[in-house]
């Protein structure tokens, strides 16, 4: 076996010095980057813990808002169920003032009548008994005068009780 050239040495050497420049820089390179993945790897380690911890906290907020709305749900429906017999409670009130209701409202239906029967009446007492000059001798009836009204008081018929007797006089009670 022969010895190789010299230049093919050099160019064998000069390559192998530039395949070992390569993979020092390579090898440069992947520390920068496992540097850079761990860096990054902390980051996210400490970030996806910040995340963990905040999602903790919103789970025990959630549940406390679940458990304050838990809670007024059962207020509301204590309150409903309240509000519920005080309306069955009027109810019961309603029916059993229902018939007086609807006496009252027949009451005022016969108001106005009852009204105008007590001004008649106000009125026939403002007039007064007859005269006792015109109750002999006026006619009333066409047929002539009838037999004196009165009020009989446990009188026997054929006493003479006309002046005992006082004229009738309309009178109200109300």
């Amino acid at each position: 076996m022969s010895a190789p050239p010299p230049l093919q040495i050099r160019e064998a050497n000069a390559h192998l010095a530039a395949v070992h420049r390569r993979a020092a820089e390579l090898e440069r390179r992947l520390l920068a980057a496992e540097r850079t993945i761990g860096a990054q790897a902390e980051r996210l380690a400490c970030h996806d813990q910040h995340l963990r911890a905040a999602l903790d906290e919103l789970g025990r907020a959630k549940d406390r808002e679940i458990s304050a709305l838990q809670e007024q749900l059962l207020s509301s429906e204590a309150t409903v169920r309240s509000l519920q017999a005080a309306v069955d409670q009027r109810d019961q009130m309603i029916q059993q003032l229902q018939p007086r209701a609807d006496l009252l409202q027949d009451i005022t239906r016969h108001r106005p009548p009852l009204a105008a029967l007590l001004a008649t009446l106000e009125e026939a007492e403002e007039l007064g008994p007859l005269p006792a000059s015109h109750s002999h001798r006026a006619q009333l009836l066409p047929d002539g005068p009838g037999p004196p009204l009165g009020n009989n008081m446990g009188k026997e018929e054929g006493q003479d009780d006309q002046d005992d007797q006082q004229p009738a006089v309309f009178g109200t009670t109300v």
